[in-house]
């Protein structure tokens, strides 16, 4: 994807709107909950900022895929949850409350995390050959651009406004939703022969990849004795990525549309597992709620 009004406009103003949206949903309270429930949150932002990242590093180095395919899903793994996370979490009665907390921290903790990781991997996969830099101060302050700042927008009217921000949460998350589906389909119309070329290899790698993340925050979670509806808030934070910020960062900071590939088949792929944890869990309310008080 050559550099256009797309790549410089449209994806980062896109972008913004959906962190906006997401800040309109949160509260200062929701960061204050580290404090009051300090094990899942540990063990949910230890699987989506350190085990994913190392899956992920794993996978491409054992599957041996091309240098820019292999950052790019490092790029995805270093992203902080997907804003449809605590959507799939509230339908699969998961604990709505610690996937928000999860989200909001990654989100602020990844804006210093995705720099060091993505240079890393350039550093890694390309080796000699690299031509891609990423400078590290640049794209923090960019990345705070475009997530931090309208994320801080929207807690901000959300404090100021409780009322307006309460009656645009709805309409908020489904215009996130629809440009995040637009974000999605430019990125495949764009890319078109480099997806069909790759979606049968990397379909199942992202699946893969899903399932494992999603598996093993699950079992993490159970391990250390969290309720069922802890367990599944944090299965699902460990595997929804913010596809978007990913594909922004591909298409915007590094302008390589190879790298935004993992990102878009991956953003298809996460839904699988999602659907089928909303479907399953989400007829379960009787055994999920009466977990709910074991904090």
């Amino acid at each position: 994807m050559e550099e256009s009004i797309l790549t410089t406009i449209i994806l980062p103003a896109s972008l913004f709107i959906i962190m906006l949206g997401m800040g309109l949903s949160l509260v200062v309270d929701d960061f204050k909950r580290v404090l009051l429930y300090p094990k899942a949150t540990i063990i949910g932002l230890v699987n989506q900022l350190i085990v994913l990242p190392l899956i992920a590093f794993g996978m491409v180095k054992m599957l041996d895929l091309s240098p820019l395919i292999a950052v790019g899903f490092m790029l995805v793994a270093a992203c902080p949850g997907g804003v449809t996370s605590n959507l799939i979490a509230h339908v699969s009665r998961g604990d709505t409350a610690l996937s928000i907390t999860l989200t909001a921290i990654s989100s602020f903790i990844t804006v210093i995390t995705i720099p060091l990781i993505v240079t890393y991997s350039l550093n890694h996969f390309l080796a000699d050959s690299q031509t891609i830099q990423l400078p590290i101060v640049k794209t923090i302050i960019q990345i705070l651009g475009i997530t931090i700042f309208p994320v801080s927008i929207g807690m901000w009217v959300r404090y100021k406004y409780p009322e307006f921000a309460l009656k645009m949460d709805k309409p908020t998350r489904l215009i996130s939703t629809v440009i995040f589906l637009i974000i999605l389909v430019s990125v495949v119309a764009a890319n078109l022969e480099l997806v069909k070329n790759n979606i049968g290899t990397l379909g199942w790698i992202s699946l893969l990849l899903n399932l494992l993340t999603m598996g093993l925050g699950f079992v993490a979670a159970k391990l250390f004795k969290l309720n069922l509806s802890q367990s599944i808030s944090i299965a699902i934070e460990s595997g929804i990525q913010n596809s978007a910020l990913a594909i922004v960062i591909a298409t915007t900071l590094l302008k390589q549309s190879e790298l935004s590939i993992p990102a878009a088949i991956y953003s298809l792929m996460m839904f699988i597992p999602a659907g089928l944890m909303m479907w399953y869990f989400g007829r379960k309310k009787s055994s999920v709620n009466k977990t709910n008080h074991n904090r």
